[in-house]
């Protein structure tokens, strides 16, 4: 029989543990669940807003829309620019910081054919950002769009959708004047910050889109979607419209500026065509150009360096500078008529060559032309002629006529960006910048266009515009609009004998001159000037400028071609021919039109 003794002390002792071990348990329990109940009421109450961000911050995001860009039309509403639709890849902050981004973006990388490191450098671009999505690629092909939807477990927090792009329907025609529009930089992004401008947003860079970005770029819209753990979109909290850019209608006439860049061709060098009532410009190329689709979207390696072979294809020649040649003699003989000097009558002898300073200056034939009024010389384009002139009025006379004409100063055209001041020289300009002395061997060279004076092509077509209206300066302008022409031009009170003298000798040029080129059935009687710069070592500049008709002019078109050789009536002439054929080809067709839709006289009511 067992000892009670015994057994009665060993069940005391094994209640006693028991007790004690139920007092511990309930110690270390109490402990833990007041530690985390407090944990959980400082999180909630004191951290509970900063928490609830942070949750935000990996659930909510922006899913921003670019406005459409507005388009830009001619003057006739044919559309210039446009948008079209691409599909891009973007990717969610949220998968970013996935442990799987790595692989992620190696697929990508695949996917894309670019490096891993231009994906990351487009990431960490937009890192301040946190709520955008960030636009890894545009323009993805079909079979990219294809790849990526068979894999798309494999690609977390990525997604496909659809971006709008600049689309220029006629590709490098006017390429210049309208420019083209790119993502903007970390640089224009700092200075357009407080304007609304986002990382990846588009901007105009160069030509009318950057000039009319304001009106063009229209404004952002968007929605704010929840997002769960693999960056899938759960539901839509907000939705914003995105509001389209304003349409621009511009002066260029698409069938003319068509014309313009058929008849310049390959060769280097500006076309520009504006109306002289008003300074509308018609058509402005510039050679050589570009597509400026190619910037609509990433521009792929081998075409930028296709166009690096290009002679400066991104520089419109139309708003560079030059020395203008003989076309400059418009200035000139306005000079000398209205400096006093020189009568509408005067008649010099002219000469194979003028000797001043020890220096020979020869007339273009080297044999002179023998004694010839200001129409005479204008006619045959005498050097020795303006030499003399020049002599007699001195250069600050012929500078002061030129800074009247518009010269050495913008125009005021919308690309004010990208024109060129030109150059009018003087006396203190050469003293500043050269350390040297005006001299009559200067003057004489400014005579004729030559030595330091730069124009640019849109300038010359201002110069031909003032005895085409009768005297006025207009101001060149892009934007179509329904003021009086009187806003747009200046009275420059030369006298009315100057502008006959001037406009005689222009006439005189087409019709037994040196613009033989243009005196063809196929146009109505018209004005014009040649011009050759000589530009040592290298071929000579040539131009050619003129108006059309001799009564009522409406079009003035100038032909500027870069180192051509040749004769401002043999290379330049022909352009503006064709130019002004396309011009006064389409007015008849109009007025044949017009005609036809008029009921005739006999026709029963």
């Amino acid at each position: 029989m067992a000892n009670p003794t015994f057994g009665n002390r060993d069940s005391g002792r094994s209640v006693g543990r028991s007790y004690q071990s139920l007092w511990l348990l309930l110690g270390i329990t109490t402990v833990f669940f007041g530690a985390l109940g407090g944990r959980l009421a400082y999180m909630q109450i004191q951290q509970g807003e900063r928490n609830r961000e942070l949750a935000n911050e990996n659930r909510i995001h922006l899913l921003p829309r670019l406005p459409e860009r507005g388009r830009i039309l001619d003057r006739e509403g044919r559309v210039l620019a446009s948008s079209r639709h691409v599909y891009s890849l973007y990717v969610w902050p949220l998968a970013i910081k996935d442990d799987r981004w790595p692989d992620t973006r190696r697929r990508l990388a695949e996917l894309l054919k670019v490096p891993e490191s231009t994906l990351q450098a487009r990431i960490d671009r937009q890192k301040d950002n946190a709520a955008y999505r960030v636009r890894l690629a545009q323009n993805l092909s079909q079979p990219q769009v294809i790849a990526f939807e068979e894999n798309r477990r494999n690609f977390i927090g990525v997604e496909v959708d659809y971006d709008s792009v600049r689309y220029y329907p006629n590709g490098s025609i006017a390429a210049h004047v309208l420019g083209y529009t790119g993502e903007i930089s970390d640089e224009e992004l700092k200075r357009r910050e407080e304007q609304g401008y986002r990382p990846g947003d588009v901007i105009g860079q160069a030509g009318l889109e950057a000039a009319f970005e304001k009106q063009l770029r229209g404004e952002w819209g968007g929605q704010q979607v929840e997002v769960d753990a693999l960056g899938n979109v759960v539901r839509i909290l907000g939705d914003k419209q995105a509001r389209a850019g304003k349409d621009v209608t511009i002066t260029l006439d698409l069938d003319l500026q068509k014309a313009a860049e058929a008849a310049i061709g390959n060769s280097m060098g500006a076309i520009v065509a504006i109306d002289p009532r008003d300074g509308s410009i018609l058509a402005m190329v510039s050679r050589p150009t570009y597509d400026p689709n190619v910037f609509a979207t990433e521009i792929s390696q081998a075409e930028w360096d296709r166009l690096q072979q290009l002679e400066f294809p991104f520089v419109n020649r139309a708003l560079q500078s030059f020395p203008p040649a003989s076309t400059f003699k418009i200035v000139t003989t306005a000079a000398a008529l209205e400096s006093g000097k020189y009568s509408p009558d005067t008649v010099l002898q002219t000469f194979p060559f003028l000797r001043v300073g020890g220096i020979q200056f020869w007339d273009w034939n080297n044999a002179g032309f023998g004694p010839l009024g200001f129409v005479g010389a204008m006619r045959y384009s005498s050097d020795t002629f303006f030499y003399q002139v020049a002599q007699r009025i001195g250069g600050d006379a012929i500078a002061a006529m030129c800074r009247r004409f518009g010269m050495g100063q913008r125009t005021g055209v919308e690309l004010a960006a990208e024109e060129g001041r030109g150059l009018v020289p003087d006396k203190a300009w050469k003293l500043k910048n050269l350390n040297e002395e005006w001299t009559v061997g200067d003057s004489i060279n400014m005579s004729i266009g030559q030595g330091f004076l730069l124009q640019t092509p849109l300038q010359v077509a201002v110069m031909f515009a003032i005895p085409a209206n009768n005297g006025f300066r207009v101001k060149p302008h892009f934007l179509k609009d329904d003021r009086d022409s009187k806003e747009w031009r200046e009275d420059l009170k030369l006298k009315p004998s100057t502008m006959k003298v001037i406009r005689d000798g222009l006439v005189s040029v087409v019709a037994d001159g040196t613009g033989a080129a243009l005196r063809v059935p196929s146009l109505p009687p018209n004005a014009g000037k040649t011009g050759t710069a000589e530009d040592p070592p290298r071929r000579s500049h040539t131009w050619y400028g003129g108006y059309a008709p001799i009564e009522k002019p409406e079009i003035v078109v100038v032909s500027f071609n870069e180192n051509s050789g040749g004769g401002g009536g043999s290379t330049a002439a022909p352009k503006v021919r064709q130019v002004m054929e396309a011009y006064f080809r389409k007015k008849a067709l109009r007025a044949q039109a017009a005609k036809g839709k008029q009921p005739s006289a006999n026709t029963s009511q």
